[in-house]
């Protein structure tokens, strides 16, 4: 098979640090184009709008669409519409209709949908994976807490309504939660704090259960400074389980079970690929409805404005 023409829409950070050097690598893929407001990418043809792009460009056969989640829709649209297979950042849209909406597009097109979750690609988080389906898990706590102001610095869309606020992080703790228990949780409650002078949450506190009243509850916070926090704690009946530094390392009581190079973005890629060539799509969008239950069902609580 021949490399896939690819795409790129919205080059900022993240397309800089995790795109660029995985698709470098991967055979699979031939970056040929880009399109973004204001980034570009040497040596690359590069437009404005995916829809000079799209009409400049007809060899493109999958688009990456890497910009903010509120503006996602219409692009994918765009690019689904002309019969191109599409990579979603995380998360997948702004909201559950808008990727069910897409889904069901790229199904008739015969085209691949891919939602792509990069936590889920971390080092040890099959390891987890594997050790709580042989054990009963008796509770699970989940504390993501890092400095948006270190992480995020300026991003204004991510304070805007549908930019998630903290959830832009917690939906990476989710997207792993989702993936490694054996049965689905569910919420029960939850808190969530504004500052008073954004749309968007800066910090929740998410309870869940499951079938069996097994409790869960995710701790987010966007103003941790120093030591940053993403551990996935688990009390079971063969111990404490730890899924730490983001699901990069794996302890059973104490004891490091599990660690291994990170290399969630290039097993995005390779995913991306497969479902090409087997002409389905991959689109579960378990941690982004588990953020709308939180916006519908959470108690909110203002706090101080928040200014980087």
């Amino acid at each position: 098979m021949s490399p896939i023409n690819l795409a790129i829409v919205g080059v900022g950070k993240i397309v800089r640090d995790q795109h660029l050097p995985s698709i470098a690598k991967n055979p699979d893929f031939n970056l040929i184009a880009t399109a973004s407001r204001h980034g570009t990418v040497e040596g690359i043809q590069s437009f404005t709008t995916i829809e000079a792009m799209l009409d400049t460009v007809p060899e493109i056969n999958a688009v990456s669409l890497c910009m903010p989640p509120q503006y996602r829709y219409d692009a994918a649209y765009k690019a689904l519409s002309a019969g191109k297979h599409v990579f979603l950042e995380k998360p997948p849209g702004a909201t559950l209709s808008e990727v069910a909406d897409l889904e069901g597009l790229a199904a008739s097109k015969g085209v691949s949908l891919f939602a792509s979750w990069h936590s889920r690609y971390a080092a040890a988080v099959e390891a987890a994976r594997s050790f709580l389906a042989s054990t009963t898990i008796n509770s699970v706590h989940v504390i993501w807490k890092e400095d948006v102001r270190h992480w995020h610095p300026n991003q204004d869309w991510i304070w805007q309504a549908g930019g998630l606020g903290v959830f832009d992080p917690g939906i990476n703790a989710l997207s792993i939660v989702t993936h490694i228990l054996p049965k689905a949780i569910f919420l029960t409650s939850a808190t969530l704090e504004f500052p008073e002078n954004r749309d968007a949450p800066i910090a929740a506190d998410l309870h869940f259960k499951n079938a069996d009243n097994v409790p869960a509850r995710a701790e987010f916070d966007w103003r941790q400074t120093g030591k940053q926090s993403w551990d996935i704690i688990a009390e079971t009946a063969a111990g404490q389980m730890v899924l730490a530094e983001g699901g990069s390392k794996l302890s059973v009581n104490g004891e490091l079970k599990f660690s291994a190079p990170e290399e969630e973005y290039p097993s995005l890629y390779r995913r991306f690929a497969e479902i090409i060539k087997e002409g389905k799509s991959d689109v579960d969008v378990a941690p982004l409805r588990h953020v709308a239950d939180a916006f519908m069902l959470g108690k909110r609580k203002f706090v101080e404005a928040f200014h980087d």
